[in-house]
């Protein structure tokens, strides 16, 4: 590695702002824990984990199981 980096040249990511987007969601405590200690056994933290969720049923069409009394 160099000891030092001239990034004068460079230019931001247009894309940056668009991958990702602040929002504010009211989960149960119960979801909550539950990404929680499967952040503890993998590394990753809790809000990336529940992001690569959503995102995984976005891609393959999953849809929640829902039951009314």
């Amino acid at each position: 590695m160099r000891k030092q980096y001239d990034f004068k040249e460079s230019v931001r990511n247009p894309y940056a702002k668009s991958l990702k987007k602040q929002v504010t969601l009211r989960l149960g405590t119960d979801v909550i824990a539950y990404f929680k200690q499967l952040a503890k056994e993998t590394g990753i933290s809790y809000q990336n984990l529940i992001n690569l969720y959503l995102s995984d049923c976005t891609h393959s069409g999953k849809r929640p199981a829902m039951k009314w009394g």
